[in-house]
């Protein structure tokens, strides 16, 4: 059964609207898909601001309602994304718009990138099933976009805001891996930043 008509129109959105099985979907565009545990690479040095960051987060989490995609992008995701700035000195574009192919296209929630590698951040209110199916769809269109160059993974992460998950895509190996482990913010936050500054510098 095909999953993606040629003739049709897609946005990213719109294929997390299709609630399809991530391997089926990846496979559409040649690529296979595994889920496994990622030992991913986690930055060594000092993270001064940390500490604050974690206390501020907790601080007002017992006075925020987190029911909404905006409070949790607005509250937890943009803390995150501001931090990560900071300590890399990367770009960061918000709602940045992408597109490569008519199946292909649409708005990246968050898309930060140093001189030689790329990120891109998924924010979902609750459904890191098919919010991680959307996240290949933005890391393939990310393999075919000629900006991300000789980068030869490109890393990516679906998030509730206090859930994170990683993606991985391997160019040369046509594969997307989903990894197992789930980072909770501000519980896992120390190793959250380390993966995500490590990916960009």
């Amino acid at each position: 059964m095909t999953i993606i008509q040629k003739d049709q129109s897609y946005t990213f959105s719109k294929i997390f609207e299709l609630k399809a099985e991530t391997d089926e979907f990846v496979a559409e565009f040649g690529f296979s898909f595994q889920r496994k545990k990622l030992d991913l690479s986690q930055y060594k040095g000092e993270l001064d601001r940390l500490q604050e960051l974690k206390d501020r987060i907790e601080e007002i989490l017992p006075y925020v309602s987190l029911s909404s995609e905006l409070s949790r992008r607005e509250i937890l995701i943009s803390r995150v994304m501001t931090e990560l700035v900071h300590y890399t000195n990367a770009q960061l574009r918000i709602e940045y718009s992408l597109k490569v192919s008519e199946q292909l296209q649409g708005s990246l929630d968050y898309l930060i990138y140093s001189k030689n590698n790329f990120i891109v951040i998924e924010a979902k209110n609750e459904d890191l099933v098919n919010g991680f199916t959307q996240l290949t769809a933005e890391l393939i269109a990310l393999d075919k976009w000629e900006k991300t160059g000789e980068q030869k993974i490109l890393l990516g992460a679906v998030t509730t805001g206090n859930i994170w998950q990683f993606g991985c895509l391997n160019r040369s190996h046509k594969i997307i891996e989903q990894d197992l482990n789930l980072y909770v913010v501000p519980d896992n936050l120390e190793p959250l930043m380390r993966i995500l500054i490590q990916a960009l510098i």
